[in-house]
């Protein structure tokens, strides 16, 4: 059927359904033969069976293509041969690989020299890259702008055996965002080789671990200067992960955003975890003003009986410029006894949050042990000559 139509570019596409996939089957490998026809290839919900089916027709280099989009719906990931794309499509721009397993990746990558966007996700174990493979591959692309990176499992680790950074740090002079998902060791193997002194928004988020040292992340962000203004912080806990919002002030024009989390679901670990990244990232946290502590309504997490209030006071120590301080409900039934434990000496009410001014709680209806301990907390901190102002936050 094409070959009655002129020479136009090709765009494939299953718009996310894996039934009209299916049944064009035909039309999609066949549209792929034109391999010097096609400019953009978007599958998003493809299974093993139709995988090896498509990638069959592209064993040939692709000169016009600028977008690739490559998803496996199926749980066990999909295999690209070394072949594909004959390893060379010179335009690209934009490559998204979800659950693929691609062993010739950084051969391919290394002559990408026009691309802007890198995708790389749910990257199974067997699909490993190294950051000493990675980082010459991002050095050739002078215009990526989006680099996106994430493992599916702990094991990816990067095998750092003491290795110390390298002397010279590659620049990535266009990259503007910046979002990883797996083990620090790797973060930290490839940060410490890396400068992105543009960016502007960088999103992290761990697997479980007892130890984070993120200690070469505080190197690569002092590189782009608007890290050192951020002015407020979410914390957000969620049943399947706990995570930090560092973001400068609201209607700036290109706000900064810096997200660090953790995927855990047990709550006392997330406790643990998340303060470990505060006080690994206390540098950033100099200039917030403004903090909210909240639930994520759409996955509440499942709260423990035994959390210690110390773990509540390690999390809240770094936060020393803070002005105000939000609590969703039932944070604010979990985290106002532990403030009880500051009031016993004087000279403790301030260890943690000296400058706070302002302490909101959404819907709380003070009552009991906590409106005692409200109590308790707003004189000490009166007598202290550091006085704090308790609101009511109406639910919206």
């Amino acid at each position: 059927m094409l070959d009655i139509w002129p020479t136009l570019p090709i765009v494939i596409s299953d718009l996310a359904d894996a039934t009209s996939l299916e049944e064009g089957a035909d039309n999609i490998s066949a549209a792929l033969e034109h391999h010097d026809r096609v400019c953009r290839i978007s599958l998003w919900s493809v299974p093993n069976f139709l995988f090896g089916r498509f990638t069959a027709a592209m064993y040939k280099p692709f000169p016009e293509l600028t977008s690739l989009a490559l998803r496996s719906s199926d749980e066990s990931a999909s295999v690209l041969p070394n072949a594909f794309l004959g390893g060379s499509a010179p335009q690209l721009r934009s490559i998204y690989l979800d659950n693929i397993v691609f062993p010739a990746l950084s051969g391919l990558l290394l002559s990408l020299v026009n691309l802007v966007h890198l995708y790389v996700w749910d990257n199974p174990h067997s699909s490993y890259i190294s950051p000493e493979a990675m980082v010459p591959c991002l050095a050739a692309m002078t215009r990526l702008e989006s680099l996106y990176l994430g493992f599916r499992s702990p094991r990816s680790l990067s095998r750092r055996s003491g290795r110390l950074p390298p002397p010279t740090r590659t620049i990535l002079p266009a990259l503007l965002q910046f979002e990883f998902s797996g083990a620090s060791e790797y973060l930290e193997d490839m940060v410490a080789r890396i400068n992105a002194p543009l960016v502007r928004i960088v999103r992290l988020k761990f697997f479980n671990q007892i130890i984070f040292n993120i200690s070469q992340l505080p190197q690569f962000l002092n590189h782009a200067d608007r890290f050192k203004t951020l002015n407020h912080a979410d914390i957000v806990f969620s049943r399947h992960s706990v995570e930090v919002r560092l973001l400068s002030r609201p209607g700036t024009v290109d706000r900064t955003i810096l997200v660090m989390g953790v995927s855990c679901r047990v709550s006392d670990w997330q406790l643990s975890s998340l303060a470990q990244l505060c006080d690994s990232s206390s540098r950033y946290l100099s200039t917030i003003e403004h903090l909210e502590i909240r639930e994520d309504q759409r996955s509440r997490p499942h709260w423990q009986d035994d959390i210690e209030s110390a773990q509540w006071i390690e999390l809240l120590h770094p936060f020393s410029t803070v002005k105000g301080l939000f609590f969703s409900e039932e944070v604010a039934l979990r985290v106002t006894p532990s403030l009880v434990e500051l009031t016993g000496e004087l000279e403790r009410v301030t260890e943690v949050l000296p400058a706070l001014q302002n302490l909101s709680i959404e819907g709380l209806q003070p009552m009991g042990h906590i409106q005692e301990a409200l109590v308790q907390f707003v004189t000490l901190r009166q007598i202290s000559g550091f006085p704090v102002a308790i609101h009511r936050w109406e639910k919206g």
